[in-house]
């Protein structure tokens, strides 16, 4: 596929399926909203039973006792592969369009708690390593996630609209093997936002605790 073809289908895509985009974008950022409410939200106890436990992971880390980078690379690799693949799966069924966005807010929830907590318990020191240990590789997944969703939601309102309007039926096998595609350029995303997770934010987060 020539580069201009790629880009006419990207653009189409976009311009289509806009408002979708716009939906979906709110609701993430609604989930990240909601995640940093929950922070001020939780009991004392609580937030210092957290911050202990982040406590010892960063004397770990910066002692280098943390678990072999190809390790990490592989826990997360796997699980944020299991989320794109969810919904990718959910995207072929009938009944997995509500699922799909409630992973969407749930997504943006972590998210916004991740980072919400961070900051108010550590500060401007919370906020750098967010910056160094949450944001790199969101640039890179949230995105993807986004994208994949929106693609899966296409995928099952064509199937509702199949079924329950009875339009004319496209060849099927064309519409999976594109759908598979994605999912494999999806999988490689992943790879290296979770390559940035396992080898380098760990050296950055001790470089920001020395």
């Amino acid at each position: 596929m020539s580069r201009n073809r790629f880009t006419k289908i990207l653009t189409d895509h976009l311009k289509d399926c806009r408002s979708l985009y716009t939906f979906v974008i709110a609701l993430f950022l609604m989930g990240i909203i909601f995640g940093a409410v929950v922070v001020n939200s939780l009991p004392y106890e609580t937030r210092n039973d957290l911050f202990h436990y982040l406590q010892q992971f960063f004397g770990e880390l910066s002692h280098g006792q943390i678990a072999d980078p190809y390790l990490l690379f592989r826990e997360s690799f796997f699980n944020d592969l299991q989320y794109v693949v969810l919904i990718w799966i959910l995207g072929l069924s009938v009944i997995g369009l509500p699922i799909i966005f409630i992973l969407i807010f749930v997504k943006g929830m972590v998210l916004g708690f991740t980072v919400g907590f961070l900051v108010s318990q550590m500060g401007l020191n919370g906020f750098l390593t967010a910056l160094v240990s949450v944001f790199p590789q969101n640039l890179l997944l949230i995105p993807c996630d986004l994208f994949i969703s929106v693609i899966a939601v296409v995928c099952s309102l064509k199937i509702i609209r199949q079924l329950l309007i009875k339009t004319r039926r496209e060849p099927l096998l064309p519409q999976i093997t594109g759908y598979a595609i994605l999912l494999f350029f999806a999988g490689c995303i992943v790879a290296a936002a979770s390559s940035y997770e396992a080898y380098i934010s760990p050296a950055l987060i001790r470089l920001f605790m020395s």
